[in-house]
């Protein structure tokens, strides 16, 4: 198709290619604390989009971390919301999705990979891979997402690097390969032995500066032992020849199908490493890919353009009060004040006030392209998993999987005068996915049940309503874990022969939903009602 539409397309659609060819669009993924927040800054750095990085666990004197933009995120030294990034370093227009790694954000983390076309899993060192780490890793396997593994922290005591990857291939079920090899680590930590090209990169410590000092020098090179000291350059020896006999063969089209994933080494925090890790993954990433579709798969050269939501956030601006839905363009071009069908509203939308973001920074733009991602002000029109397409041919795209929340409270506001601050405070957060909202039948919106995937998530709403919408609440914790939609639209639900800890509650789709406090609870449902049929993810 896309030939027969450069015919008539002329230079404008060669431009199209060129610049969807030099996007790459990746989330970086981790277990908290392994260090991905730091990693993510130094790319920034090298791209020249900042200055200085910043730690995420600031002194007084240092600065913070540009991916934590929220209050809250510089306080606990933790990213609990995903953040969008964009930069260019040499010919490439780099997109990435920073995400929070505490487990109980997971599910903004499961979201913001529905946007990636790959993923960067970043491990520590001296603790291998993690709880967390497992959970991200098997979404990317779901969706055939290739993953480079960024070993972090060799400036500090490792373990051996032969048990990290056995380690890997065996919790999570994928072949490894190092493109390099570290020399020594902690204090010992040396550089890298760089595989293809068969030569040693030793490292100088920059303080985190632009330019980390790197001397290129080849294995064979007689004054290898006084740059590394003879140790460490008889135990490289060894490893390589152990490497070269035991280790998969590099195959690129594994790496892009995500069974093989390519591993590197080095410290974010002192810069070693990081931009030989760039280079690389950026010639073995690929442009955007393909995305299914109610239209079958849509290319991304297609000069029709299409885009889905897959983050919401409120309040990015403190001045402004305002709300950002975030678009993964999928094909096409997009064009500042064109008009587009927005599928899920069936009406014809002009997307205002076009952003391109660097965390809480932005940038009004003219145009983007497929792999991008841009920020549209939204006036509450957008729902995570909508689809906006061309005009001219619409399609919808696969929708973005709800998690069923785990833990339950009741939330309520102190002063009644707030009642509408409270309820938009409460409806706004819930848009942005990071919190579902439940009443109970026929009562109003003085007191919401809220459903969360994990609990620090309900003191980020507490903190959030408070500080955002001036809004001081009252929460009381219940005891439900599972949570079930009811199929069944003509079912009389106060017929129902439920346990006296079950609790029906309702959507403000007005969907009926039982809450259970155990799975016996649940078998008992089924057992006493015949023909009741319960879910336990929402299609709607």
């Amino acid at each position: 198709m896309f030939k027969n539409v450069m015919k008539y397309g002329g230079i404008i659609l060669g431009k199209l290619e060129d610049e969807i060819k030099r996007r790459r669009t990746f989330a970086i993924i981790s277990h908290p604390d392994a260090g991905k927040t730091t990693l993510t800054e130094k790319f920034l750095l090298y791209g020249g989009a900042i200055a200085q990085a910043g730690a995420v666990k600031g002194k007084k004197n240092s600065r913070h971390a540009v991916s934590d933009w929220m209050e809250i995120e510089k306080q606990r030294g933790i990213s609990v919301t995903s953040s969008v990034m964009q930069f260019q370093y040499k010919n490439y227009c780099i997109n990435i999705l920073d995400t929070p790694g505490h487990q109980d954000f997971s599910e903004d983390t499961y979201r913001t990979l529905m946007a990636a076309d790959s993923a960067v899993m970043v491990i520590d060192a001296s603790k291998g891979v993690e709880n967390q780490t497992r959970k991200l890793f098997k979404v990317c396997v779901m969706r055939h997402i290739p993953i480079f593994t960024f070993v972090n922290k060799m400036d500090r005591e490792s373990r051996n690097p032969f048990d990290l990857m056995e380690q890997i291939e065996s919790e999570l079920g994928i072949q490894t390969y190092p493109v390099n090899w570290p020399i020594g680590s902690g204090k010992e930590f040396k550089g890298v032995y760089d595989r293809d090209k068969k030569h040693i990169i030793s490292f100088e410590a920059s303080g985190g500066q632009h330019q980390v000092a790197a001397t290129e020098v080849d294995l064979s090179d007689p004054s290898l032992d006084s740059l590394i000291g003879e140790n460490l350059h008889s135990t490289l020896c060894d490893d390589i020849e152990l490497l070269d006999g035991a280790s998969y063969e590099f195959d690129i089209k594994k790496v892009r199908k995500g069974e093989l994933s390519p591993v590197f080494f080095g410290s974010a925090l002192t810069n070693f490493g990081v931009e030989p890790f760039l280079e690389n993954f950026l010639e073995m990433t690929t442009s955007p890919t393909p995305r299914n579709s109610s239209a079958g798969i849509i290319d991304p050269f297609d000069p029709e353009f299409s885009a889905f939501v897959f983050k919401i956030q409120a309040n990015m601006n403190k001045n402004h009060r305002d709300r950002i839905t975030f678009f993964r363009i999928c094909s096409g071009k997009f064009e500042r004040g064109a008009d587009y069908y927005h599928v899920q509203a069936d009406k014809t939308v002009r997307l205002s006030q076009p952003q391109q973001m660097m965390a809480e920074e932005r940038q009004v733009i003219n145009e983007a392209y497929a792999g991008d991602i841009i920020g549209i002000f939204d006036p509450g029109i957008y729902s995570i998993g909508d689809t906006v397409c061309s005009l001219k041919k619409h399609v919808r795209f696969e929708g973005i999987p709800t998690f069923a929340p785990e833990h339950f409270a009741v939330i309520e506001q102190k002063d009644s005068l707030k009642r509408k601050q409270f309820v938009k405070g409460v409806e706004q957060i819930a848009q942005e996915g990071a919190i579902q909202i439940f009443r109970e039948p026929n009562s109003g919106m003085e007191r919401v049940i809220v459903g969360v995937v994990g609990v620090l998530q309900l003191e980020v709403l507490e903190y959030r309503l408070k500080n955002e919408y001036n809004v001081d609440v009252i929460r009381n914790d219940m005891p439900y874990q599972y949570i079930r939609w009811v199929r069944n639209k003509d079912i009389d639900m106060k017929s129902l022969n439920l346990t006296s800890d079950t609790k029906w509650v309702q959507d403000f789709k007005d969907n009926n939903i039982l809450i259970f406090t155990s799975e016996w609870n649940i078998n008992w449902a089924l057992d006493k009602n015949e023909g009741l049929i319960l879910e336990d993810f929402n299609k709607d």
